[in-house]
């Protein structure tokens, strides 16, 4: 059975759940999908699917570009018992027909979200020979890159030290305790840089702040060198500091009309079969593995922003938050509930028995079919930096030329 690219269209307007799956390897996917696609390759399903797809009667619907793959995607997904499996008309071929916007790269809905915040909020920002200019005139400056540490430690900005996203509410006043310091916080490209420098603000520090503008891709356009292999990090904060970015912290997710329940509250969630859920402990790995709630899925919260599609692919479903300070998980729930997800947040969430070690996950996907970023180490061409940053200048008017986003800006 096939489902109009319209029906989909009205799905998503409408927040109904559903999984709309491109089952073509992530280098095909990133050269154009709707907004709301998740990838997930054929040959990965039976490894995957379950996982990410924790609900065996969501809607799917899959999709190719012409290249059979949807018919056997079908198959797999009965095989593992989904029940309400279609493919979408015409392929993507019928969704660009249907005169809807297809999206390029990855993680393009959260990346184009980035993108409406500094557009809506003018998110400050400094260009790379700007902050290049402080750090040789030694300016009271602090600089928090807020990827992964593993991206940091590849390449980062000279002098720059690790505050993974979700951690700049709690870690940057460590970092900066006194107000006249500049904090400047960046990432690789530009979506991290401006929900990090947002979240801060939106927080209420009392620095001044601003986003490295284009991120290491800006940094090495303008001709600067990076560092390699830095292992500075924030990490050391008191009680006093963690109530602190909690009272913040809080104050944003009540903002942005994120709801809180009880472990009562979660087994109600819980028994509600006719929904997706997906819980999330948004601590950072070595916390979660030192111990989480049962059932609860590691994503720390800076990248669960940014890779929101990996994460939870069923659109309209249901994201509950765990976090033990809390001000990581209110700082996030903060960010999805205005990307339009039905976001809540667990109180004394780490109280009661814990599970220890891994979560469970798929083992990790290899280079086949992968798509290479361009922000990816520095050996990257300057045209496709250039080309890249060009398309996230250019995501803002699409997402009005699509019209199914639902987002809004606290």
């Amino acid at each position: 059975m096939s489902v109009l690219p319209a029906a989909i269209r009205a799905a998503l307007l409408a927040r109904d759940e559903i999984a709309l799956i491109d089952v073509r390897e992530e280098a095909d996917f990133a050269r154009g999908h709707p907004l709301f696609a998740a990838q997930l390759p054929v040959r990965r399903i039976d490894e995957e699917a379950e996982w990410r797809l924790p609900r065996k009667d969501v809607f799917i619907v899959v999709y190719d570009d012409g290249e059979g793959l949807a018919q056997r995607a079908v198959t797999q997904f009965r095989t593992l018992g989904f029940a309400h499996v279609d493919v979408l008309a015409g392929g993507l071929a019928g969704w660009r027909d249907a005169g809807y916007e297809l999206f390029e790269d990855v993680n393009s809905y959260s990346k184009a979200f980035g993108e409406l915040v500094e557009h809506r909020r003018h998110t400050p920002s400094l260009a790379a020979p700007q902050v290049q200019a402080l750090i040789d005139e030694d300016a009271d400056i602090t600089i928090l890159d807020a990827r992964r540490f593993d991206e940091y430690a590849t390449m980062s900005i000279p002098s720059g030290r690790s505050v993974p996203g979700a951690e700049l509410v709690l870690r940057a006043p460590i970092a900066a305790p006194d107000p006249a310091t500049t904090i400047i916080v960046n990432c690789a490209g530009r979506t991290r840089s401006i929900i990090g420098t947002q979240s801060l603000i939106n927080a209420g520090l009392p620095n001044p702040i601003y986003a490295l503008r284009n991120g290491t891709i800006g940094w090495t356009l303008a001709g600067q060198r990076l560092a390699t292999g830095q292992q500075e990090s924030v990490a050391e904060f008191a009680d006093d500091d963690a109530q602190i970015a909690q009272v913040r912290a809080r104050d944003v997710a009540y903002r942005a009309g994120v709801r809180r329940i009880d472990a009562e509250g979660l087994q109600h969630i819980r028994a509600e079969t006719a929904r997706t859920l997906y819980c999330f402990d948004v601590r950072q790995p070595e916390a979660f593995a030192a111990g989480h709630l049962p059932g609860f899925r590691k994503a720390p919260g800076g990248q669960l922003v940014q890779e929101t599609d990996h994460f939870a692919p069923v659109r309209g479903a249901r994201i509950v938050l765990a976090d033990d300070l809390g001000s990581r998980a209110d700082m996030t729930a903060s960010w999805l509930a205005q990307m339009g997800w039905e976001v809540l947040v667990l109180e004394h969430a780490l109280d009661g028995p814990l599970e220890y070690g891994s979560d469970g996950a798929p083992t990790p996907r290899g280079p086949e079919g992968r798509y290479k970023r361009p922000y990816e180490g520095t050996d990257n061409p300057e045209a496709a930096m250039q080309a890249y940053l060009d398309w996230e200048y250019g995501l803002v008017d699409q997402l009005a030329r699509d019209g199914t986003h639902g987002f809004f800006v606290i």
